[in-house]
């Protein structure tokens, strides 16, 4: 409560003007401290300081939020209210997807980048990927719509933390959605295993590329449980002498055409697809639903695994299953425009497309 009474203090006292704009012109009801709309804000908490500090105190209690000192407290208080003040402009423009108060609304965006992505796209290829399995396919006859989702091969989402492992979060969704195809059996597999042990190639939490991760799969005979490796959001020792259980087996996997969305799509009408998208543009940080069709390069530095493709009102877009947890997006997922006219599309997503194949 104290270090709460020093911050109004202190803010306040360098904001008098807006508070007398608050005291005269906003409207007197308050829903800050237990209802958020859609987006975590109404545009009249922006009106003055009390209220935006009404409204950082209830979103730090939303996601337990504790800083260390009242002086750091400060700064992420600076922090959310520009990040606050880009979500609100933006929301202002855009029309076909949405920003809001999530989790990352207290980070700088240099912070989030240099914590939550990690696909090192710039390493080459393997070379070992088999020949496209779905390139006879024809085009017209696949449905319109596909969710792996609710055909029971996409386990819950998963949150990778501030370890640049989206790589093997990547590489764990495909895997785990064609061993559910194959199998019957939907069985959460060990991210923790990819980052401690496929060290030759890939880096733990500084990043890596779901082809070598495919290929340490194949090569050690599978990959453990969730369960009997679980996740620790750090790099660990690696101990793949862990009681284990075939769960996790694939047999080869296969790079789709790249630039060639009618070839991702082919693939992804038949299983989860691992694909990697440039996600280091500002309103990813905070994408809160929608399809997404704003602002993104294609210079890729985050896995992520597609997981189903459909329209709404117009809009074509891929399902994309994330690792930023389930308050990120919509659950989870993200929305991303396809039918771009652009080869590489939406940031980049039809760049770097694979899939590992699992025999009966």
């Amino acid at each position: 409560m104290a270090s709460t009474t020093l911050l109004k203090f202190l803010v306040l006292f360098v904001s008098v003007t807006a508070l007398f704009a608050c005291s005269i012109g906003a409207p007197n009801d308050d829903r800050l401290d237990h209802h958020f709309s859609i987006l975590g804000y109404a545009p009249h908490d922006l009106s003055c300081i009390d209220r935006l500090i009404r409204l950082f105190e209830s979103w730090m209690e939303r996601h337990g939020k504790i800083y260390r000192s009242l002086e750091e407290k400060l700064y992420r208080f600076e922090v959310f209210r520009d990040n606050l003040e880009h979500i609100d402009e933006t929301n202002k423009k855009i029309k076909n997807y949405w920003l809001g108060l999530n989790e990352f609304v207290d980070m700088t965006h240099e912070e989030f980048k240099q914590n939550y992505l990690g696909l090192k796209a710039d390493m080459p290829r393997s070379g070992k990927s088999s020949e496209f399995t779905y390139k006879d396919v024809h085009f017209e006859s696949l449905p319109k719509s596909v969710d792996w989702r609710k055909k029971g091969a996409v386990t819950p989402v998963k949150s990778q933390g501030s370890c640049g492992s989206c790589w093997a979060f990547s590489t764990v969704a495909a895997v785990e959605g064609i061993n559910q195809i194959v199998t019957g059996n939907l069985t959460s597999l060990s991210e923790q295993e990819l980052i401690d042990c496929d060290t030759t190639d890939n880096n733990g939490c500084n990043g890596g590329l779901m082809d070598y991760a495919f290929q340490y799969i194949i090569d050690n005979g599978g990959l453990h449980k969730e369960e009997d490796y679980p996740y620790i959001m750090e790099e660990g020792t690696c101990d793949n002498n862990k009681d284990f259980s075939e769960a996790g087996t694939i047999d080869g996997y296969h790079d789709v055409p790249a630039n060639n969305e009618e070839a991702l799509l082919k693939a992804l009408a038949n299983q989860p697809v691992s694909v990697a998208i440039e996600a280091s543009a500002r309103d990813f940080q905070f994408y809160s639903g929608g399809v997404f069709d704003g602002h993104c390069g294609t210079a890729l530095d985050h896995g992520v695994a597609a997981v189903g493709y459909g329209s709404t009102k117009g809009l074509d877009y891929i399902v994309v299953k994330n690792s930023w947890g389930s308050r990120w997006g919509e659950k989870g997922y993200i929305r991303m425009k396809r039918n771009t006219g652009k080869p590489e599309g939406m940031c980049g997503i039809n760049k770097m497309p694979s899939y590992p194949n699992k025999n009966k």
